[in-house]
């Protein structure tokens, strides 16, 4: 499998997880989504996936772009180690959480929404942080509430999940814009006990061979 990437992107961070989580092997193939213009507007990369995002995986001839979808597949192929409960009320559950991360928070602070706001609206980083701030506060104040309920050392209890695969990610992207997480101590202590596993200390964007 390849899997075509960026070191800091959040939903390429994802499917790194799921990867190292199923010990599925794969090759990673950086495109650098500032250098040049942003490499994921290139004529070979756009063909591969059309949306100018990453990541898209190949799996021989088939390729795949959306980081859910990804993890979806990977899990339906690859059984082992599964992200998601066999039964169908609690696989809706951990499924409604992770889109509420991935749908709902995500796509308002990443890279095409901010270049948007500073290149094409002028407005200031000042503005642009609190954008920032403001929806993932929403986002974070639902996703405790929700952890009230279900939370054990994991998202869902002790059993890991693209819930929390989604969680990580997007927590690592609150820190980096230094947002202040105080107020939500069961997604720190959710992530913290992810951190501490072997896959998910693989798939940091630190640890990537394209990080800067």
């Amino acid at each position: 499998m390849k899997l075509y990437g960026y070191w800091r992107s959040t939903a390429a961070y994802r499917v790194r997880i799921a990867l190292h989580l199923k010990d599925i092997p794969f090759e990673s193939i950086s495109i650098h989504l500032v250098k040049n213009g942003g490499e994921q507007h290139g004529r070979e990369y756009s063909e591969l996936n059309p949306n100018h995002l990453v990541p898209t995986l190949v799996d021989g001839d088939f390729s795949l772009n959306q980081s859910l979808a990804i993890i979806d597949y990977l899990d339906q192929s690859k059984p082992k180690h599964a992200l998601y409960p066999s039964d169908a009320k609690a696989k809706a559950k951990v499924q409604a959480l992770a889109l509420d991360i991935a749908c709902e928070v995500h796509p308002l602070n990443n890279l095409r929404v901010q270049q948007y706001l500073a290149n094409s609206l002028n407005i200031s980083a000042e503005a642009k942080q609190l954008w920032l701030e403001h929806w993932m506060s929403i986002g974070f104040k639902a996703i405790e509430k929700q952890l009230t309920i279900s939370a054990g050392q994991y998202c869902f209890a002790d059993t890991i999940s693209v819930a929390d695969i989604c969680l990580v990610a997007q927590v690592y992207n609150a820190y980096r814009f230094k947002v202040d997480m105080s107020a939500y101590p069961l997604i720190k202590q959710v992530v913290e006990n992810c951190n501490k596993l072997p896959a998910f200390i693989k798939a940091l964007p630190e640890n990537q061979a394209d990080a800067q």
